[in-house]
């Protein structure tokens, strides 16, 4: 008589908050398996700034080499008005005294190196993809968890310990906890962003913030170093304006240049053509910039959310990724500590919910980006003759400074923990 399986923890969602999870719980001894809803994961959206609390944890898996093979490591991040002008500008990572990096990286690219690592240390079945979860039930002593494949016919249930759901904004398990919840919450802003070969500009490495949300804002970051024969790196740009709220929350829905290139259509500085980059880049895509208001609490018996699924926030204080990276981190300590238990659970909900949910209401109202927005507001949206008759030095710094204490990664406190 065959005796059922029962693996340790299921982790719903092949994203990096998955994969991260699957790492962290691996060097600790804890067995997973990672089931993923699409057929093959490959290399999707766009660039993301990876702060130094994140590389602090994934350095903990040793990963920098790896990270350093595909990304860059950020040098500095600068503030300018629609006129080009210079507003502030700060080092970062470890030009800024931190002991870990920051990078600028490809989405596509972190994930696969994440991936890589799991069905390195893992193994070849420790990720396992077609299996969209349709739910989950709590039995007491563990849960079972339902899957179909891509074509919706249902496969063999998974049963499991514990249930960590890391399937996005979009996550099947949090609406069968918050049935009543609705559609993510629209911020009044559409996002686009595309990638596209383009020259260095100021140090190489920098992220850069220009204009503001009333006539258009635009970020621009490399995600690719030296990606052919002619010097180019791989630019990555987000655009951002006020707009009505789409019919559609599709996250990578293709868009066209004429959607949003007027109000950057001047934009000609010295240091960058940002109209030149809009144009050339080939395939920009469009989507709505959402998120949710934070819950309680993420656990119910022994399933618990992780990621997006559980904190879904504004992409402007580089912290969706960052933030899901921690989460893997602090739910494998409990789970280390007090076992495959309910107890485990809940200290990590306890440690976790209240923290990010300020990340989620910091980024609403006082991103990094509300630098510009003060200069944007004090000025009329005029040219300046010295950005010290709007703000001082110490004033911008502290804007910095303050979402860096909410989102925990001020360098003083991230260096000597």
């Amino acid at each position: 008589m065959s005796k059922e399986v029962v693996m340790d923890v299921a982790i719903v969602g092949g994203g990096i908050g998955g994969l991260a999870l699957a790492l962290f719980l691996h060097q600790r001894g804890i067995g997973c398996r990672v089931y993923e809803a699409i057929p093959e994961i490959g290399t999707v959206g766009a660039g993301i700034n990876l702060l130094p609390h994140a590389v602090k944890q994934l350095d903990s898996l040793g990963l920098i080499p790896e990270l350093d093979k595909v990304g860059i490591r950020t040098k500095d991040a600068s503030y300018f008005n629609k006129y080009g002008q210079h507003i502030y500008t700060e080092p970062a990572g470890m030009n800024a005294g931190y002991k870990w990096p920051q990078y600028s990286i490809h989405r596509g690219d972190l994930q696969q190196v994440l991936l890589n690592a799991v069905i390195d240390r893992l193994g070849p079945d420790s990720v396992v993809t077609g299996h969209r979860c349709v739910g989950v039930e709590n039995t007491g002593d563990g849960v079972t968890v339902a899957f179909e494949d891509p074509d919706g016919t249902l496969l063999d249930p998974v049963r499991a310990r514990i249930c960590v759901a890391a399937d996005g904004i979009h996550s099947v398990i949090r609406k069968q906890f918050y049935p009543d919840e609705g559609e993510p919450v629209y911020s009044g802003l559409t996002i686009w962003r595309g990638v596209v070969p383009f020259k260095p500009f100021l140090s190489g490495a920098n992220t850069i913030r220009v204009g503001w949300m009333p006539v258009g804002k635009i970020m621009v970051y490399p995600i690719r170093d030296n990606i052919d024969d002619e010097g180019n790196q791989l630019m990555n740009w987000v655009v951002t304006q006020e707009r009505p709220k789409p019919d559609s929350m599709d996250w990578n829905k293709p868009a066209k240049l004429e959607d949003f290139f007027e109000p950057f259509k001047d934009w000609h500085f010295d240091w960058l053509d940002v109209p030149e980059l809009l144009r050339q880049t080939p395939r920009p895509l469009i989507f709505p910039m959402v998120d949710r208001d934070p819950v309680e609490t993420w656990t119910f018996g022994r399933t618990t959310l992780l990621g997006d699924a559980a904190h879904p926030m504004y992409p402007r204080g580089s912290n969706g990724a960052g933030q899901s990276i921690l989460d893997g981190k602090i739910l494998s300590q409990r789970l280390s500590e007090k076992g495959l238990t309910e107890e485990a659970l809940q200290l990590y909900d306890k440690e976790r919910v209240a923290k990010t949910a300020q990340v989620v209401l910091t980024n609403r109202k006082n991103p990094p980006d509300a630098i510009l927005r003060e200069v944007y507001e004090r000025s009329g949206n005029q040219p300046f003759d010295r950005i010290q008759d709007l703000i001082s030095d110490e004033e911008l710094a502290e804007i910095s400074a303050s979402y860096k204490r909410i989102a925990g990664f001020a360098k003083e406190q991230l260096n000597a923990e």
